[in-house]
């Protein structure tokens, strides 16, 4: 149900995201026409990885996520949410048994879960993400890369691309620079088909959204990977992006678990999410790229509540 400005004039709400890598929480008030963020919340979930090779969600991930969903869900009622959204993502998207999943949390939660196509996917994050003027933005996920185009907010056009950090993990293993080179060379082969449609002659500001971006930042700039306050509106040059990179992939996994900045449950994809980076940066033409923190569960909330 979609809601015009004139009809909330205020409404304190919610909206969970089931990603391919991490279940996400953004409770947010609708006032005067303008979505404020009060709190966000995150949980490891790793959807993407729980897909068996017949691309089945398994039991144990069914009960997980009903739980962590369930959690959430209280959360947000104590926080006097009066509505609440669920959507789900790549993962789920693929899933062959998503229906299971939809049942079990409805059963569970009492929250119908709207899933999203990877256009949607798209929309979604440019909207949460995108600045004035004209804009392009990158959505790295666990399953899918999404990218969009627009001007002022106006998206123009989008497209999802089977291409995530986790999906990536699993065909191809990344352990020293040469083998990071070999996986941006695959995500340069998925981006083929679409990368003119994105790719503009003029100067273009690019937005960046999902942890591969935040990681990239915090890591930059050497800050703890809880430190939000220095990660939205950092910029990521090229060379830079390349830098991070290859000394990740000398990096032994043991040593990449001790840094500060990097969580602990994306030491293992964050080159990945970072080789998938650099495939787009160089095909698109991106010199730089702007982090952002705000992303699909904001542009859930404004597309539900705010006149766009």
């Amino acid at each position: 149900m979609y809601f015009s400005t004139e009809e909330v004039l205020f409404l304190k709400t919610a909206a969970i995201g089931i990603g391919s890598n991490s279940l996400r929480m953004l409770v947010a008030k609708v006032e005067d026409g303008k979505l404020h963020r009060i709190k966000r919340f995150r949980e490891g979930l790793r959807t993407f990885a729980a897909l068996d090779e017949n691309g089945n969600i398994g039991p144990e991930m069914i009960r997980s996520a009903c739980e962590k969903v369930g959690e959430f869900y209280q959360e947000a009622l104590n926080m006097g949410a009066e509505k609440v959204h669920l959507f789900a993502t790549s993962a789920i998207r693929d899933a062959a048994n998503q229906a299971v999943l939809i049942s079990a949390l409805e059963e569970a939660t009492g929250l119908e879960m709207d899933i999203c196509s990877g256009k949607k996917e798209a929309a979604l994050s440019y909207v949460g993400a995108a600045d004035m003027g004209q804009c392009g933005m990158i959505d790295i996920g666990g399953g899918s890369t999404e990218l969009a185009i627009g001007t002022d907010l106006h998206l123009e056009d989008s497209d999802s691309l089977q291409m995530g950090a986790v999906r990536l993990h699993r065909l191809y293993p990344i352990t020293d620079g040469p083998s990071v080179w070999f996986v941006v060379e695959k995500c340069k082969e998925i981006l083929q088909p679409v990368f003119e449609r994105f790719t503009s002659q003029t100067p273009i500001n690019w937005v960046g959204v999902g942890g591969t971006f935040t990681t990239c930042s915090t890591i930059s700039q050497e800050i703890p990977h809880d430190d939000r306050q220095h990660v939205h509106g950092y910029v990521l040059t090229r060379q830079e992006v390349e830098r991070l990179a290859l000394m990740l992939a000398d990096m032994p996994l043991e040593e990449r678990f001790r840094m500060p900045s990097l969580q602990e449950q994306r030491a293992d994809i964050v080159v990945h999410g970072i080789a998938i980076l650099l495939a787009c940066m160089d095909m698109l033409k991106i010199p730089q790229i702007k982090v952002s923190t705000h992303g699909n569960l904001e542009g859930y909330l404004k597309l539900v509540y705010l006149d766009k």
